[in-house]
């Protein structure tokens, strides 16, 4: 395989158990390639909008890297455990709030919500402040539902994580003095820029790669693999667990945040099931157990539904007018989606990671 023609192989796997962890820096060294790829990936859309200059292709764009933002926080925790999470959308939605609270006008934020506290009325900070702070809170809850949930394995751990999003999105619904209930948050200053939006898609890339090729993160895919073994050679898997859950709220919070200034408008259902759904097909499609597959699986969906409103919006083709009936879209995507999984089961990269290079078992 030639190094200009970029090749598919295995993920960073931890065999049986991580009894013998290559040094960091030599994993490092021999994955590093991958996150690279895929910034490149994320840079060469922004480069091809910037040369359109066209705004609602511009907007189509940032709802790209805000999905691959989520899709990442998403395989920060599934992919490597295996759990699959119906709740982090709700943190997607703390961090979306947070994001509210520090940057709307005082004055409006004193009309909106009159239950919050007097400091954080007076506060007005820089998007990119307030999306650092709410990271960091969307993080901090994770670790507090995570040290109970964590504990829990397979279809029970699966419902939990959604009564936790069903928990969020019916506090943030009726909290009006602090949330302003299901009314629409306005006054969110909107950021129209791609940079922010792709900076954030590739620093959380490269964070869940670090992730993935930490001690942690092949403790957890080994547990994962063998849950038994594991816990028998001294791995503490809910621990393990809990390390990927507050990472990917974290992640899941800075997109949350993003996607608030990208439309300026939130409410509780724009982060509930919706977006839960879509985003888990995404991963679900690329490959859940693949960096790649996630970040690849946002791009190829994201064009499919793009396509498929444009043509239910009408297309003309010379004098003729062309569309396809409204809801055809749900139709055509829940048809290729079972397409996909029927002949990839694991998804279409499953657990292998894009390189310029093959593994000599390959």
């Amino acid at each position: 395989m030639s190094a200009a023609s970029p090749a598919i192989e295995p993920q960073m796997t931890t065999g049986a158990i991580v009894a013998k962890t290559p040094r960091p820096f030599v994993l490092a060294r021999r994955t590093i390639i991958t996150p690279i790829l895929l910034s490149l990936l994320m840079i060469a859309i922004a480069l091809l909008t910037m040369m359109t200059g066209s705004r609602p292709f511009n907007q189509v764009i940032i709802d790209v890297f805000l999905r691959v933002i989520l899709v990442v926080g998403l395989y920060v925790f599934i992919g490597n455990s295996g759990v699959l999470s119906f709740g982090h959308i709700g943190f997607t939605c703390l961090g979306a709030y947070v994001a509210a609270w520090l940057t709307i006008n005082p004055i409006m934020k004193k009309m909106a919500f009159s239950g919050l506290p007097g400091w954080l009325i007076k506060a007005q900070m820089p998007y990119w402040e307030a999306a650092i702070i709410a990271a960091i809170f969307a993080g901090l809850a994770a670790l507090i539902f995570g040290r109970i949930l964590m504990r829990l394995s397979g279809i029970a751990a699966s419902i939990a994580t959604f009564a936790m999003l069903a928990m969020i999105n019916t506090i943030y619904s009726n909290w009006e003095t602090v949330t302003g209930g299901t009314s629409s948050v306005v006054g969110i200053p909107i950021i129209r820029s791609i940079w922010p939006y792709l900076i954030a898609a590739i620093l959380s890339i490269f964070i869940a790669w670090a992730h993935a090729i930490s001690r942690s993160g092949l403790a957890l895919r080994a547990a994962r693999d063998e849950p038994t073994a594991a816990a028998a050679s001294g791995i503490d898997i809910p621990r393990e667990r809990l390390v990927a859950f507050v990472i990917s709220g974290a992640i899941m919070g800075l997109g949350g945040a993003l996607m608030a200034h990208s439309i300026g408008v939130v409410t509780p259902d724009t982060f509930y099931l919706g977006l839960t759904f879509i985003t888990i097909a995404m991963l679900v499609v690329g490959g859940m157990g693949s960096l790649s597959g996630g970040v690849i699986g946002v791009v190829f969906l994201s064009a499919l539904i793009q396509t498929l409103r444009w043509l239910e919006a009408g297309v003309s083709i010379g004098d003729v007018a062309f569309a396809i009936p409204k809801g055809l879209q749900e139709i055509a995507l829940g048809i290729i989606m079972i397409i996909i999984l029927a002949l990839r089961p694991a998804g279409v990269f499953g657990n292998r990671e894009i390189s310029l290079t093959r593994n000599r078992g390959d």
